[in-house]
């Protein structure tokens, strides 16, 4: 009888919620086995009574036992109180006696999409017993009404549901160290082991994000405000119906074989929902950093092959970006939002809203990219290709070792054109149901601390630089709200660190990436912390440190996963595939716990309010401002201002500081690429291969050698220009 109303209900359970198991099969209920599993809601314990391939015995916490005694009495299950010593020696016993043990490592439910703390309890019978343990991961019953009792009521009664189970694990005593402290390196362990599992169970290849868009709405409810800005807010079922009307809109005016579409907007809304249209439309969005100069973007659209350029006027005026939009419209077509929504009529409107009344689906086709450009160590930008797939696995590497929900409210005042504004400030929240506000500048020192104080914001992102400014002008109480600062882009300072802490009560967690990495590789949390260094690599990211020659304490870094870049887009060049492994071209140290610290740039770059500027351009540049006859040599040194600055050395010529003003003016560059000092010297020191010495120079001006410099000034082995 018990066994036919299990059955019974197993169906009922299984139609409802659409239950998937995965990877069930490597369940082996045999000998002493543990099974961990997230602990998102109330139904995982009638889910995993009614899916598990064999009855087991569930470890319940006694204040959950008499709530739900009635339950209870129809599964086995082992009643126990935390703070009673005796707790985890029954737990032994049911295991050492090959009784198949459930026992969640978190030991409470969470409302959140990451990992809550894990129990050393956990640890200690694994050790104890040497039982197999296998992580179970379950997604989907959070979003039920049913179960999500402490969160805002959300708008599906029986949400999908999936049961993931990974790879067993087992746990071996050892004589080298004392149990205590083996205890909280296998609980460690299991974290780690649970988070990479949960990635396992979320990522998905192949995937576009207009679909997982509308994934989330169903998942969050479709009248949640998720994106805002100064002048608008949408819900899902606006931001979908607009980019349905827009995708209709660019389809119009696009070719065909116009695969690839050039992006210049600020951070808005309008933004958010272009990029989702092109999604919609199977079209490549290459969104253009408008920071680097008219130059510098007419190669960006040279690179990318790009005809058609989506932009508008208002921001172009604002902005004073109309040297710029000349020049795009000299060698392509500049195609204006304003223009586009002033022929958006009744009939737009209606299809529109059939396509969101049907569910419309794209045309199925493997084109789900997006284009980000960076600076290379060529005199022109590289465009870095990202599948979709690179920047949700990303996403879910992030949400499964960070307690983020919808209660959270996320302020983004970084741009959308740099990877981590994207990916960290835009997708993740709107893909997540976490609702975003959307500055355009993350230069306003003053006004951006009141955002965050009006909108009672709870996370932020930022760079080092501009964390100092904002902490620099900000009221005690503007950032009573915030739960999260996540620094990323550039080295956090250590007086940026202490400001914030003693000043605001808030850690900064420091992150390290790049944007051929979608761009987050690893990060500080919580649960995983260390002061000085960049976190932990994320789930599902694999990396090796090769040795650099002359380099005796870290090593150049190199990774591999499934958020790394599918290829670069070069100037005359065209596409190049990625390696297998990407070249971080940082010098790194991890330590036993797997923290990352990073000592160099092994690369030639300098990151001024971090935006990534290449050393051997300046070189290019000089050379062609000041002539051929001279030699020219750049480095980065750190600035508290804008997180470094360039010096550039200059040797058989006469320069002018003034004059290399001037000339990046004229011809269309950004002041980013200007340095704040130049030195002239009689050569240039160079290495046994022949090579410019860069260490020697970057070393003497640290040390003072060719002294604080000014304009005019005569130093000991050089003057300044």
């Amino acid at each position: 009888m018990k066994t036919a109303v299990k059955l019974l209900l197993k169906k009922i359970i299984a139609v409802l919620f659409r239950v998937r198991t995965v990877n069930f099969e490597k369940l082996k209920m045999e000998g002493k086995v543990i099974i961990t599993p997230n602990h998102p809601s109330f139904l995982d314990g009638v889910l995993l009574y009614l899916f598990l391939p064999k009855n087991a015995v569930y470890i319940i916490n006694t204040d959950v036992a008499r709530r739900f005694s009635f339950i209870l009495r129809f599964v086995n299950h082992l009643t126990i109180d935390p703070l009673n010593p005796y707790a985890m020696k029954q737990i032994i016993n049911l295991v050492n006696r090959e009784i198949p043990v459930v026992l969640f490592p978190e030991g409470r439910i969470t409302t959140t999409k990451g990992l809550m703390k894990i129990y050393e309890g956990v640890g200690f019978v694994a050790l104890k017993t040497g039982a197999v343990i296998y992580p179970v991961i379950i997604n989907g019953p959070e979003y039920s009404r049913f179960s999500r009792i402490t969160d805002k009521v959300k708008s599906r009664w029986f949400p999908q549901i999936d049961l993931f189970a990974d790879e067993p694990v087992s746990f071996e005593l050892r004589d080298d160290s004392s149990l205590q402290e083996q205890k909280h390196q296998v609980s460690d362990r299991i974290l780690t082991i649970m988070q990479n599992a949960m990635f396992k169970s979320r990522f998905r290849e192949n995937v576009n994000l207009f679909d997982e868009l509308t994934v989330a709405a169903r998942k969050h409810g479709w009248n949640t405000c998720i994106v805002e800005d100064q002048k608008q807010k949408v819900s899902y079922r606006k931001l979908v119906l607009v980019s349905y009307i827009l995708g209709g809109k660019f389809k119009s005016i696009l070719h065909d074989s116009e695969e690839t579409v050039g992006v210049l907007l600020p951070s808005a809304v309008a933004h958010v929902s272009t990029l989702f249209a092109l999604s919609y439309l199977n079209r490549t969005p290459a969104i253009i950093n408008f920071s680097t100069g008219p130059r510098n973007v007419v190669d960006c659209v040279q690179t990318a092959g790009i005809k058609t350029v989506l932009s508008s006027r208002e921001f172009i005026e604002k902005a004073g970006l109309e040297a710029m939009a000349e020049s795009l419209e000299a060698c392509c077509k500049m195609v204006y939002l304003e223009d586009i929504r002033a022929t958006v009529g009744f009939g737009d409107k209606i299809s529109g809203l059939l396509s969101l009344w049907t569910g419309k689906k794209r045309d199925k086709t493997d084109r789900h990219r997006l284009i980000l450009f960076t600076s290379g160590s060529e005199s022109k930008p590289k465009g870095v290709i990202l599948r979709h797939s690179n920047i949700t696995a990303n996403i879910h590497q992030v949400s499964s070792v960070i307690d983020f929900h919808s209660r959270d409210r996320i302020l983004n005042f970084l741009p959308m054109f740099h990877a981590f504004g994207l990916t960290a400030g835009v997708f993740l929240p709107v893909l997540s149901g976490v609702p975003v506000f959307l500055y355009p500048s993350p230069l306003h020192y003053k006004i951006i601390p009141e955002m965050i104080y009006s909108n009672n914001a709870t996370i932020i992102f930022g760079t080092s630089t501009f964390l100092a400014s904002y902490g620099k002008y900000a009221h005690p109480y503007d950032f009573y709200s915030i739960r999260y600062v996540f620094a990323g882009a550039e080295k956090l300072k250590e007086e940026v660190r202490t400001l914030w802490l003693e000043k605001f009560g808030i850690r900064i967690m420091e992150g390290y990436g790049c944007t051929e990495t979608a761009p987050v590789l690893s990060l500080n949390t919580p649960l995983c912390y260390s002061k000085g260094a960049v976190g932990r690599f994320l789930p599902g990211i694999e990396y090796r440190v090769e040795p650099v020659e002359g380099i005796n304490n870290g090593g150049n870094l190199l990774v591999k996963g499934p958020n790394v870049m599918e290829g670069y887009l070069l100037h005359e060049r065209g596409y190049v595939p990625a390696d297998e492994w990407y070249d971080c071209g940082d010098i790194v140290t991890v330590d036993s716990e797997g923290y990352i610290t990073i000592k160099s740039r092994l690369k030639r770059f300098a990151k001024i309010s971090g935006e990534m500027v290449s050393l051997n351009l300046i070189e290019e540049l000089a050379e062609k401002c000041f002539g051929p006859e001279g030699q020219y040599a750049a480095i980065s040194l750190p600035d508290s201002g804008k997180g470094e600055k360039i010096i550039l050395f200059a040797a058989g010529s006469t320069v002018s500081l003034q004059d290399m003003r001037d000339y990046l003016a004229s011809n269309g560059y950004s002041m980013l690429w200007c340095p704040s000092k130049i030195i002239m010297i009689n050569e240039l020191p160079l290495l046994g291969s022949g090579k410019t010495d860069y260490v020697s120079l970057r070393e003497n001006v640290i040390q003072g050698v060719f002294g604080p410099g000014g304009n005019g000034e005569k130093t000991r082995k050089g003057k300044t220009a």
